[in-house]
């Protein structure tokens, strides 16, 4: 008795800790041979059974997720050579599981994610699926959508077969109406972000009109569309019962976007606001794009709790004529603001249009330690001149300098249907507007703030008198003379608060505190590995000082000699130090500045990180960008 069961047209089913689907292409180029490729692995038990279908290998194993049943048996893949494709969302939950589980929190645990039913260790992946693409795996035409719900990073697999389009659903559904587990999609402690996807990539996956769904674990459902809007229903139901206000996730998909003017949208769906300027012509361009149809945060902060995708773009492009979305802007780097922007150039054909103070810390995000960053590069198709002006279809924009929120900022300048419009990003809450005779100003330390930041955007809104300013967060509000005035004093306010605050005796540190960085902050580099680092150190005092700084290195690495440098009042200097990694793979081993000024001996008030990785470890990880996350 074969250990298969046909469920589709060359779709053979393997019982196992999940289902295993193996789908079958026809006989090779003459010789025979069939190919085929699995969706899901389960133990890897189905290696053994798989001459029964007349085949030696498989030609790749597609992955809808990273729990335990799914793929526990991919190291047996690894060894028999076979490639390991996974979703994008989730990749280092197998190629790097191994840091989740040193750095997962076990303590005073309000993460509720089942990320601990992640592989015990990691297993090298051959690549990430594309997602909203169709890419062949051996001789088979594989389309991945994503499919989050049972886990944030989930997708989906369309294969078409004749007349069948058979949808591989993962744990999205078990049956019509049911779910595998209502557990796994409970992600932090009191919210319900997994209830509302699952709700979400139900009626978006019934959009590819499947004929029949074939899940993890439950029996094939041939009426496909019926059984996503059963479990669409029911589980909506679950989301409200558990909301203080009913949440009509339809209408989201439906009408995600508002109109401001005939020519500018809001996406009320996105976790941080998205505006699209629509050109007559058909072609639109968003204002950042980071988490679009956002049902909440997820615990942690790792890759597999956020979930880019482009949930919204069908609604945009058929109720507002959109033909082709061409071109997205950045305020800065914050991950909630340009998370989708790869995703958008490799789906959209999009190209990326950064300011000039913005696109070095988005093309090499862990050079500078800075919070919020995205995972991989986002290089810029266009830098844009800080004060200069760009002209896209028949917009004329200027892109500012916006320091205050983080110093890697800009305020975008357009005309719309009349009105001047100033994109501010997160500078501030614009909640003023609301009769409070406050604005909260938005500064973090870390993201490089400096006294006067607040002062030169204040002045920034006077040059510019825009009518409208609109936000990265909140409300937009029209712009009069008492609002600016508000601005202006609480930016002098502000200022004076920390000269008050700070040391003012011969010296005037910044008020970010950052005197002295190490430049690259974090590598993940080959053990053995020549490197470079820069020390950035900030003479803070009134009169022109000699800085010495030494670089403290790991065991076993080199150790430069000492550099120094004289730095004028109140200028910053770069050191360079050129040292050789140690020939051990380890993690998180520890860099630091020990530096002098004048005088004045600051110690090691600089840090950076670093990982050493075997060579084969380091070819083994790749990421949607080709390059290491």
């Amino acid at each position: 008795m074969s250990a298969f069961t046909e469920v589709a047209p060359g779709v053979h089913r393997f019982a196992d800790t999940c289902n295993v689907y193996i789908v079958t292409a026809g006989d090779g180029a003459g010789d025979g041979r069939r190919g085929a490729i699995a969706i899901d692995f389960g133990s890897g038990d189905v290696l053994d059974h798989l001459d029964e279908l007349g085949l030696d290998t498989l030609d790749a194993i597609l992955m809808t997720h990273h729990h335990r049943d799914q793929g526990q048996g991919l190291p047996r893949a690894v060894a028999a050579g076979i490639p390991i494709h996974v979703p994008p969302v989730e990749q280092d939950l197998f190629a790097r599981v191994d840091e989740m589980w040193s750095a997962r929190a076990l303590y005073n645990d309000y993460n509720l994610r089942q990320d601990r039913f992640s592989l015990l260790d990691p297993v090298p992946i051959a690549g990430t699926v594309p997602e909203y693409r169709t890419a062949r795996f051996g001789a088979i035409d594989v389309k991945t959508v994503p499919a989050p719900g049972h886990t944030m990073g989930s997708v989906a697999y369309l294969v078409d077969r004749g007349d069948a389009r058979i949808a591989f659903t993962g744990d999205l559904i078990y049956a019509p109406g049911k779910v595998w587990s209502l557990a796994a999609t409970q992600w932090s402690y009191t919210e319900n972000e997994g209830p509302a996807m699952t709700v979400l990539s139900c009626l978006l996956l019934q959009e590819e009109e499947p004929t029949i769904l074939l899940p993890s674990h439950g029996e094939p459902m041939p009426q496909a569309i019926e059984a996503l809007e059963s479990l669409a229903v029911r589980m909506g139901e679950y989301v409200d019962s558990r909301r203080t206000n009913p949440w009509d996730l339809r209408d989201w998909l439906e009408r995600p976007f508002v109109r401001l003017t005939d020519h500018l949208l809001l996406n009320r769906t996105a976790n941080s606001c998205v505006y699209v300027l629509l050109s007559d012509s058909g072609a639109a361009l968003f204002i950042d794009y980071g988490y679009d149809m956002s049902t909440g945060w997820p615990a942690g902060t790792d890759r597999a709790a956020r979930r880019p995708w482009l949930a919204s773009l069908p609604a945009l492009k058929r109720d507002f004529g959109v033909t082709s979305i061409e071109v997205v802007l950045g305020t800065h780097y914050h991950d909630d603001h340009i998370a989708g922007l790869n995703l958008l150039r490799d789906v959209e054909g999009t190209e990326v249009w950064l300011p000039e103070n913005v696109a070095p810390i988005m093309a090499d995000p862990m050079r500078t330690d800075l919070p919020c960053q995205w995972f991989e590069p986002i290089p810029a198709d266009r830098v844009l001149p800080l004060g200069g002006t760009v002209r896209w279809q028949e917009y004329e924009i200027v892109t500012h300098e916006l320091p205050g929120h983080t110093l890697y900022a800009a305020a975008f300048e357009f005309e719309v249907d009349g009105v001047r419009v100033l994109a501010t990003g997160d500078q501030q809450t614009a909640e003023g507007r609301l009769g409070v005779q406050r604005e909260i100003l938005n500064y973090q330390y870390r993201n490089r703030f400096r006294r006067d930041d607040f002062i030169q955007s204040a002045a920034l809104y006077r040059r510019v008198a825009p009518g409208l300013m609109i936000t990265g967060h909140w409300q937009g509000r029209e712009v009069d003379e008492d609002y600016l005035q508000l601005l202006t004093e609480q930016g002098d306010e502000l200022a004076a608060i920390h000269d008050g605050l700070l040391p003012d005796d011969g010296q005037r540190p910044p008020a970010d505190g950052n005197l002295v960085l190490v430049e690259p902050f974090y590598q993940r580099v080959t053990a053995g590995d020549d490197l470079t680092y820069e020390v950035v150190v900030v003479n803070a005092y009134d009169d022109a000082r000699e800085v010495v700084a030494e670089l403290v290195t790991p065991p076993g690495w080199s150790r430069p000699e000492p550099a120094a440098v004289v730095a004028g009042a109140g200028e910053t200097v770069r050191l360079r130090f050129a040292v050789r990694a140690g020939g051990e793979a380890r993690k998180r081993q520890r860099l630091a500045a020990d530096v002098r000024v004048g005088g004045v001996r600051l110690g090691q008030a600089g840090d950076a990180v670093v990982d050493t990785v075997a060579a084969t470890a380091l070819d083994a990880v790749v990421d949607t960008a080709g390059t290491l996350g």
